[in-house]
């Protein structure tokens, strides 16, 4: 069996990995014609980090980005709400891990490099159509660039991880609308800044129109005493139609965002210095999509955000797209035929996704910010007044649940 793979992002290139570990040939094609160390950082939960470490990539995965030891919400105010233990410190086998993309990136890749062969990764090469037959399926390429014909590539599967505006959903959904548009802008950047909290915290403040989520991913530098803080500004802006481009590279002067956080400095932590500190400021508006009735289609499925973009609430995105990339390599060594194992994949992952994608819409695990915000607008003194401690772990646990990193569930799956 041969497997080409559109998108070498982190979904695809994870993907590849899988499908090598399991003895199933693959390639890889990029559009970009240079894959950099792009972004700002993402979180893996303990049940991504646990394929990593199946991937033999969990020591080398924790040596580039850092083990988040808690999570806590706090008001407007910088008053706490909840704070809970997460990874090692809450009790998993694997760790839960703060990063920066790039460096997830170019870890992936020089894996894929190493066990794929670097002429079976593709750059430049833009997934323009395809063709299905009884045999295989031809895939046809374009240069990114110049908009030249590639050679046409044939195999047996094609597996579609080029993400929200995906070339090969858009072939099976011609009629979908353009993602939806909820009327929020994200703002992200990167900032060098002192430790706060337990220096390993992941914090969220705010409330769902306007919230401000912090934490670090690097250690603390011995010289400056500071450390590498990945930080997001979600802010409800309004308007049923994107303000601004849907391009994760479009940069924004930092006075776009200071404005709506100018008076949020707390006691453990300056939010308007943190936001100043930043060399780049990244700007997108936050849509999703709809959740699809099938991702398979005889020989070609979706995977990561190709399948199901959902916000980023609850570190999500980017585990799901590792829990799709070995459910699908997991298939296909499995099932002969490869409709039937996408097929299965399919079966496995897509209701699982879809109800990530509704919660996050509702905010997730988040949620416990707007209910503080809306029973106590003014603060609180007493939070067991506002807000019960039974609540607060049911709307954890749900979420968590939902996810598919719920500590017991996951702690009794093996580790190889």
């Amino acid at each position: 069996m041969k497997v080409l793979i559109a998108g070498a992002g982190p979904g695809g290139l994870t993907a590849a990995l899988c499908l090598a570990r399991a003895g199933i040939e693959c390639e890889v094609f990029e559009s970009v014609p240079h894959i950099r160390q792009l972004g700002v950082g993402l979180n893996l939960l303990p049940h991504g980090v646990r394929e990593m470490t199946i991937l033999g990539l969990g020591d080398r995965l924790a040596s580039a980005g850092i083990a988040t030891a808690e999570l806590a919400y706090f008001n407007k105010f910088g008053s706490e709400i909840w704070r809970e233990p997460r990874g090692i410190a809450a009790g998993y086998r694997w760790p839960q891990i703060s990063i920066h993309r790039g460096s997830l990136q170019k870890l992936l890749l020089e894996e894929c490099n190493a066990r794929i062969g670097a002429h079976r990764l593709h750059t430049g090469w833009h997934l323009a159509s395809f063709e299905q037959d009884a045999g295989g399926i031809t895939a046809c390429f374009l240069d990114k660039e110049t908009g030249a014909p590639r050679e046409e590539q044939r195999a047996d599967v094609l597996v579609a991880a080029d993400g929200i505006h995906s070339a090969a959903r858009q072939r099976f959904y011609p009629n979908e609308a353009p993602p939806p548009y909820c009327g929020r802008v994200l703002w992200r950047a990167v900032s060098e800044g002192p430790p706060f909290l337990t220096g390993r915290s992941m914090i969220m403040a705010g409330y769902a129109n306007r919230k401000f989520v912090a934490y670090p991913i690097s250690e603390v530098s011995p010289q400056t005493g500071r450390a590498l803080i990945n930080w997001v500004a979600d802010v409800y802006v309004g308007g049923d139609k994107p303000p601004i481009p849907r391009d994760w590279n479009r940069r924004v002067d930092k006075a776009a965002v200071l404005p709506y956080f100018a008076d949020w400095r707390f006691d453990w932590l300056d939010i308007p210095a943190l936001i100043r500190g930043a060399e780049v400021v990244y700007e997108y508006p936050l849509v999703d999509r709809d959740p699809l009735p099938r991702w398979s289609f005889g020989r070609v499925t979706l995977l990561g955000d190709a399948a199901h973009p959902m916000y980023p609430v609850g570190s999500n995105g980017a585990s799901q797209a590792i829990l799709d990339a070995a459910a699908l390599s997991a298939a296909l060594a499995t099932h002969p035929d490869p409709e039937h194992a996408l097929q299965a994949y399919e079966a496995e992952r897509i209701e699982k996704t879809s109800r990530i994608v509704h919660s996050n819409r509702e905010q997730g695990p988040e949620i416990v910010m707007q209910m503080v915000e809306d029973r106590a607008p003014n603060g609180f003194r007493n939070l067991c007044e506002v807000i019960s401690r039974q609540e607060l772990e049911e709307v954890s646990n749900r979420y968590k649940a939902v996810a598919g990193f719920d500590r017991g569930r996951l702690n009794s799956m093996p580790s190889s």
